[in-house]
């Protein structure tokens, strides 16, 4: 890649972060037409891989079809409630909406961090997913997170910064300080806190599996990718279309990983890149929702247990989900009901 097709990607950068996606393209598109590039490369580029219009649109969570959010109403069980909150800290604020289930404060068994993909927010994400009925029956906590145009112009989690793919700083640091503070104010018991997100939101959650594991027991990631698939911009739209990569980006904890096997805005193979080679790995098939699906399963070089789902006939949306909200699904395995029964699992290792 040479210095001018650098400048034009950091161009678009900085647009697709002021909101315009399109004059964002539209920089990369002038510099591949105008000769700097080696036009059989462009060519070949532009034949075999994802347009580079749809793997913008994709990072900034636009893509072609899928509802966009609005105001949704989330159902609620008698005694629970659904609210907005704010927390601040040391690593920055950020608002949310926290579920708490209708079963008395002491019975209370854990946390669940939810990050929405880019243009979601709090409301729209738990509308699609439906996590807080099977928290209601789990008698879990599930606080939503939402990130702001300030951070982001399309409310991405910004996965592929480096400044914000370590414990000690950025929005981990940031996630990492809100569901310290929840556990310590519901009295939850210790490791029993996990996160679980979608796009943008699913490649957070593994860098929260990765990089905090005192915090976050296991993860749940759907339609996301591997911590350290990017470093910027650049290697971020590579890191979606699936490019090569000669690193092991496999995930060190426990993980349940879900991925459609049609998603064409971030490549099905990042899924096998999140798990990487299992020991005692089995794999089943079945069908639920309409959908054919496969489960590989087993345990991490750690010794941590990981599952794969792959889903197929499904894009880039969360599987099993509701379309009261955006980007989900109703065909399929419920993706929220099988991270809740993982999570579970890991709850009852301990006893």
């Amino acid at each position: 890649m040479n210095d001018d097709f650098a400048t034009a990607m950091r161009r678009s950068l900085a647009l697709t972060r002021a909101g315009d996606p399109g004059a964002a393209t539209r920089a990369i598109q002038e510099h591949l037409n105008g000769g700097t590039m080696p036009a059989a490369t462009a060519t070949r580029t532009l034949r075999t891989r994802a347009p580079l219009g749809d793997v913008l649109k994709g990072l900034a969570g636009k893509v072609n079809g899928m509802p966009q959010p609005s105001a949704v109403s989330v159902p609620l069980a008698p005694g629970a409630t659904f609210e907005p909150r704010q927390y601040s800290g040391p690593h920055g604020a950020r608002s949310y909406h926290l579920y708490v289930p209708s079963c008395d404060k002491a019975h209370l068994r854990g946390l669940i961090v939810m990050l929405h993909g880019c243009t979601q927010n709090a409301q729209d994400f738990a509308a699609g997913t439906g996590m807080n009925a099977h928290a209601e029956r789990n008698n879990m906590l599930v606080a939503y997170p939402e990130q702001t145009q300030g951070h982001n112009a399309q409310r991405c989690w910004n996965w592929f910064e480096p400044g914000h793919q370590s414990a000690a700083s950025g929005e981990p640091a940031l996630l990492a300080g809100l569901a310290t503070e929840l556990v310590r104010d519901f009295g939850l018991p210790a490791g029993c806190t996990f996160a679980a997100g979608l796009s943008a939101g699913g490649a957070m959650a593994a860098i929260l599996g990765a990089t905090l594991p005192d915090v976050f027991r296991a993860v749940g990631v759907h339609s996301g990718l591997a911590p350290g698939a990017a470093r910027d911009v650049m290697s971020a739209f590579a890191a979606m279309r699936g490019d090569d990569t000669a690193r092991n980006l496999s995930l060190p904890c426990a993980a349940i990983v879900f991925h459609g096997a049609g998603d064409t805005t971030v490549a099905p193979v990042n899924a096998s890149r999140l798990t990487g080679t299992l020991s005692d790995a089995r794999r089943t098939t079945g069908t639920a929702g309409g959908r054919g699906y496969s489960v590989t399963s087993g345990k991490t070089g750690e010794g941590h247990p990981m599952e794969l789902w792959m889903v197929e006939r499904t894009g880039h949306a969360w599987s099993g989900g509701s379309r009261q909200g955006s980007y989900a699904d109703p065909a399929g395995p419920d993706a929220s009901a099988e991270m809740m029964r993982f999570f579970n699992m890991m709850i009852e290792s301990d006893k």
